[in-house]
Order: C-alpha cells, then sequence, then structure tokens
C-alpha cells in the first residue's frame, strides 16, 4: 500500500509493507522503543542501539547494540539467538512512514481508500483493456494526447453501459 505523506513543500510517496515475523518467542521491531530526539533505539533490556550514519542502499540506516552488552544480557535468546549483537534497520523515511500508519484504522484513510480502488480500476482498465500500457506518441503533448483519447473512451464506454441498460420491469399488478 501506498500513502501520502510529507511536508507541505514537497511531497513523496511513502510505501511500507509489514516486516516479515520473527520467530515466535523473540523480539520483534516493535518492541525496541525508538527516542527521535537522540536517534537511538533503546532495547527491551533498556540498552542502546546506536547507528554509524551509514545509509545503506541507498535508504537505510542500521542501529547496532554493541557486542559487550548483548553477551551478558538474559534477555539475548529472545533477543538475538543466532547473531553476536541485535541490528535494526531503519528506513531514512521512517518518519513518515510513521505519520502514514497513524492514519490507518481512521474514517478518512478508509474513504481514501476506497477512493484509491475506484482510480486504480480505472487505470488497470486504461492499461488492460485499452492497450494503454505503453505510449505511442513522442513527447509531453503526445501522451497527454493519447492519455486524453483513451479516457474520453474509457468515459464513452461507462456512459453507453449506463444509458444502454434497460429499464427496470415492472411487476405485474394482481388484484
Amino acid at each position: 500500500m501506498a500513502f501520502w505523506s510529507g511536508p507541505p513543500s514537497g511531497f513523496k510517496w511513502v510505501c511500507f509493507t509489514t516486516p516479515p515475523d520473527r520467530p515466535p518467542g523473540t523480539f520483534s521491531r516493535s518492541d525496541f522503543q525508538y527516542d527521535p530526539t537522540s536517534d537511538l533505539y533503546h532495547c527491551p533490556g533498556g540498552k542502546q542501539l546506536r547507528t554509524s550514519g551509514t545509509v545503506h542502499n541507498d535508504k537505510t540506516l542500521l542501529y547496532r547494540a554493541s557486542r559487550r552488552d548483548c553477551g551478558i544480557c538474559p534477555l539475548k535468546p529472545q533477543c538475538c539467538p543466532k547473531e553476536p549483537s541485535r541490528k535494526i534497520p531503519r528506513d531514512i523515511h521512517e518518519c513518515a512512514r510513521d505519520v502514514a500508519r497513524s492514519f490507518v484504522g481512521t474514517e478518512g484513510f478508509e474513504q481514501s481508500r476506497r477512493e484509491r480502488k475506484k482510480i486504480e480500476m480505472r487505470f488497470a482498465h486504461l492499461k488492460r483493456i485499452l492497450r494503454l500500457d505503453r505510449l505511442r506518441l513522442r513527447g509531453p503533448r503526445g501522451a497527454q494526447d493519447e492519455f486524453v483519447l483513451a479516457a474520453i473512451a474509457q468515459n464513452l464506454r461507462r456512459l453507453a453501459a449506463l444509458v444502454a441498460r434497460p429499464p427496470p420491469a415492472e411487476a405485474p399488478c394482481i388484484a
């Protein structure tokens, strides 16, 4: 799912997915508390996970606990049973994702979701039925003209389907 979020001056599309579940009995990422003021994660054992500030794959920061802290921690079997210390990836746009996640379940979000489904169905119809999977005219004007013509064709098809419906059958009145 994609949600819009970001500052009013410039917007970004932020797509997020639910991370895969960890094995039962181990701590998930949600068990760690993020502190935005100090840019740290706090583990359930009370230790800190810090980042070096290096961005991996152009989008991810890694927060790592120290091996010394994890080695003596009684919660290590639940936290990182197969690794010497715990690391948590955090997307550089995670603040925007948190804002988008806060909208989930609200009435405005559900309305937006319903409307988005309608629009996405229109684009799917354009791409699949009207074969607008690629544009054949060159340049921005050509693309605009081709898209407008496809939208007109789609609207005419919908209008014809609405007008051509037979009138509702009247039930015979038996007296």
